[in-house]
């Protein structure tokens, strides 16, 4: 293992978090009505979330990925009413602790 190995990376993880599909999203059908009074009956099934953007200071992405998780598990999202999906990616700055 090399020194570079060794020191955290800073993560972007982009997090978007879900009301499941069998409960009833009433902010959804509001903006679903709100399109369709302006004309734009193409748009069907209007659902809304949330999105939250971490930044994970860690040495490795998959580090990175199950922090990430265990934070949705735990506080972002309700197992019982939502589902959440997301990404990280390595940013360009590294921040190594000093």
């Amino acid at each position: 293992m090399t020194s570079e190995d060794r020191e955290d990376k800073l993560f972007l993880s982009r997090v978007t978090v879900t009301l499941r599909k069998s409960i009833l999203d009433p902010q959804g059908k509001a903006v679903e009505h709100g399109v369709h009074s302006l004309g734009y009956d193409a748009i069907e099934d209007v659902r809304i979330g949330k999105f939250i953007e971490l930044k994970v200071n860690v040495p490795t992405k998959q580090k990175a990925e199950d922090l990430t998780r265990d934070v949705c598990q735990k506080l972002l999202s309700n197992p019982v009413m939502e589902d959440f999906s997301f990404t990280v990616d390595e940013m360009k700055e590294s921040h190594g602790k000093s």
